[in-house]
């Protein structure tokens, strides 16, 4: 399995980038405007605190004309006003990155669910679950932010400017000498920081992707004594991750001091100027203006300083969130027909079919011919590799035949829309999967819930005994793919949730695999009822599982070699008699 997918070699502009992101974060307008507005007020505030100065120096100080209650009064009244503002741009900002984030991520998570099956061969799930949960959340809380940080500051240094200018437009210019600098350096860094933020998202897949298979592979890597390999892995991958963690707080932390130094040469030669012309007795110098134009100027720095760090959330958020955004492009979804049939009569066949999974590949199956009449039973056996498992799994398209036609009732699959052609298939695999769910949801999986009918499938897949004992019986929840059963009764459960379905067309892949003797006697009665007025497709490697079939079908290396009643192939002596007298019965899955 692939674990990452290729990183662009080019940077689109931001403008282009942002657009991207509209629908999911710019279609709530009037929570903008609030946002923008309250950010503006709070951030005109700013230079009313350096202009409070001047009269209180001026008339306050030096002349005693100004009341003891004005100043006072006029520092909480802006501090409130700014308070109220700070609190409203918060919210705001709060309501439109979790709006965003949960657009976005829905759309992520029902593009998943609908996406073609080729996806989850590129992408580890480790990959796909951070780019949904964890990539989108870090993407949306630092863009948003960083927006709303950047209409703050921005603001602010355009407020104080204009103070600036109005006091001393002369001396204000001095201040845009650092414009080009500052651009320049804003540039170059953000291209670095893009660059190292997408090797990053790659470098943390291949860490995470370490970590699922060793949980998935626990028991394996401690049987083989494999755990001190493991171990070293996943270090060689820490510290790729490491080092680009320490080259990303490079070039993110370098944009501080080159900016400050840059913003101190302007404010030096502000302030030697500023002297020279109070010194030179300028034309409307005041203490109290001198003062107020000097913290001006000093509260340039903060927004300048946090201007030119904002490239760094910037950049990450939308590496993130475009990460997102490429997931719901590359997950196309699977093609289908517009055929729908309500319950099919059951008749499948395969029409010289062919597959290979790669160019270069051996083929995995290779002109295979088959009719199945409605409520036959058909069992395929041959060894491992066979083309057993891949010759069914074309049936619900979890494969997709390289060339031939595979049809059921007489049309081709491909012509089906998917849910109604996956709604007459009920499959029983070797590998059961359960979700994290009750015993009852993990039987219907999104159906209409009858308890009644849900107890009868449980009972007769030889488990009610057991669910009727848990502690809130078929509603008690059963934890990681179902941890709390054994093998053997996850298995039954699997046949149980077949049961309840009641499709037309049953597969059984190794249906009994997990079962001891008597659990398999006692399911294999209730299969038998089930298989009943049914198309039932079986590959099994125990005598007991096909004893019943109608037909046997013997696949090697792609190919039916052999088919007939189970009884005249045995008295034949072909392939199916050597299986059976050497026991070459697999219970592995065919690639």
């Amino acid at each position: 399995m692939s674990q990452t997918t290729t990183s662009p070699t080019s940077q689109p502009s931001i403008r282009d980038r942002l657009r991207r992101l509209a629908p999911y974060f710019g279609s709530q307008r009037g929570i903008w405007v609030v946002a923008i507005l309250a950010t503006l007020m709070a951030a005109l505030t700013e230079p009313m605190i350096p202009a409070l100065f001047q009269p209180l120096l001026d008339k306050g100080f030096a002349e005693n004309k100004l009341p003891l209650w004005a100043i006072p009064a006029a520092v909480v009244g802006l501090f409130t006003v700014r308070g109220v503002a700070n609190f409203i741009a918060q919210y705001a900002l709060s309501r439109l990155t979790n709006d965003g984030m949960e657009k976005l991520r829905s759309q992520l998570f029902s593009q998943l669910m609908k996406a073609d099956l080729s996806l989850f061969s590129k992408q580890s799930a480790s990959a796909l679950s951070n780019t949904i949960v964890y990539e989108v959340q870090t993407g949306a809380s630092q863009l948003v932010s960083a927006v709303i940080a950047l209409a703050r500051d921005g603001f602010t240094l355009i407020a104080l400017l204009g103070y600036l200018m109005w006091l001393n437009w002369k001396l204000t210019l001095v201040v845009f000498t650092v414009a080009p600098g500052l651009s320049w350096i804003m540039k170059a860094l953000s291209r670095r920081l893009y660059k190292l933020t997408k090797e990053s998202q790659t470098a943390t897949d291949n860490l995470a992707y370490v970590v699922e298979e060793n949980v998935l592979a626990h028991r394996v890597v401690r049987l083989q004594g494999g755990q001190a390999h493991q171990i070293a892995r996943f270090g060689q991958l820490a510290q790729v991750l490491r080092r680009l963690a320490l080259k990303t707080t490079v070039a993110s932390a370098a944009m501080t001091p080159l900016t400050q130094i840059m913003a101190a040469l302007s404010l030096s030669m502000v302030l030697v100027i500023a002297l020279y012309q109070s010194q030179n007795g300028a034309s409307g110098a005041t203490v109290g203006g001198f003062v107020a134009f000097i913290t001006a100027m000093l509260m340039l720095v903060a927004p300048i300083k946090r201007l030119a760090e904002i490239s760094s959330p910037i950049t990450r958020g939308l590496a993130a969130l475009e990460r997102g955004l490429g997931l719901i492009h590359e997950a196309k979804e699977e093609t289908q027909g517009t055929y729908t049939q309500h319950r099919a009569q059951g008749a499948v066949e395969w029409q010289d079919v062919h597959l290979q999974f790669s160019p270069n590949g051996q083929a995995a199956l290779s002109g295979v011919n088959l009719k199945v009449q409605p409520g036959e039973t058909v069992a395929l056996v041959g060894t491992s590799g066979a083309g057993k498992t891949t010759l069914i799994q074309l049936l619900p398209r979890f494969v997709q035949a390289t060339s031939g036609r595979v049809c059921i009732d007489g049309v081709p699959i491909e012509d089906w829309a998917l849910d109604s052609l996956r709604r007459q298939i009920a499959m029983v695999s070797q590998d059961v999967v359960m979700l994290n769910d009750t015993v009852a949801a993990n039987i219907c999986l999104g159906h209409d819930a009858n308890k009644d009918r849900i107890q009868a499938c449980l009972d007769a897949a030889n488990l009610w005994s057991h669910v009727s004992q848990m502690p809130q019986g078929m509603d008690t929840l059963l934890g990681h793919n179902a941890n709390q059963l054994s093998g053997g009764q996850r298995q039954r459960l699997a046949i149980a949730r077949a049961l309840y379905k009641d499709a037309p067309i049953l597969i059984l892949d190794e249906a009994t695999s997990a079962l001891d003797n008597e659990s398999e006697r006692l399911v294999q009665d209730a299969l038998q009822k089930l298989m009943q007025g049914r198309t039932t497709l079986i590959v099994a490697h125990r005598l007991s599982t096909i004893e019943h079939a109608d037909r046997v079908v013997v696949m090697e290396r792609g190919r039916i070699v052999e088919q007939g009643a189970p009884a005249h192939l045995l008295a034949s002596g072909g392939a199916y008699a050597r299986l059976h007298n050497r026991g070459e019965w697999t219970s592995e899955a065919a690639a």
